[in-house]
């Protein structure tokens, strides 16, 4: 978790916030230390963007989750209007 906070510039107990919050759910290692993938961390950094500028935390979080949506829809549909041949 220290080199994860580091890497994000954030003190460990910000990222223990999001899980005790359920936002992320670090894999844990056979000693027990948390395990953020790159996915993971880019969520914490995109949450912490959004904290910084003065959201609270669960503004920040829904608005990624929503983002993250938006994101999914646009891709389907992409996929779809390239199925029907059609931009």
């Amino acid at each position: 978790m220290g080199q994860a906070a580091e890497l994000l510039e954030v003190q460990p107990a910000f990222l223990r916030s999001l899980d005790a919050a359920g936002i992320l759910t670090p894999h844990r290692s056979g000693g027990g230390h948390r395990r953020y993938s790159r996915r993971q961390l880019a969520t914490a950094a995109r949450v912490r963007a959004l904290f910084d500028e003065g959201l609270n935390l669960d503004a920040a979080v829904r608005i990624v989750a929503l983002q993250d949506e938006l994101n999914a829809a646009r891709a389907r549909i992409a996929e779809l209007e390239g199925r029907l041949g059609t931009s």
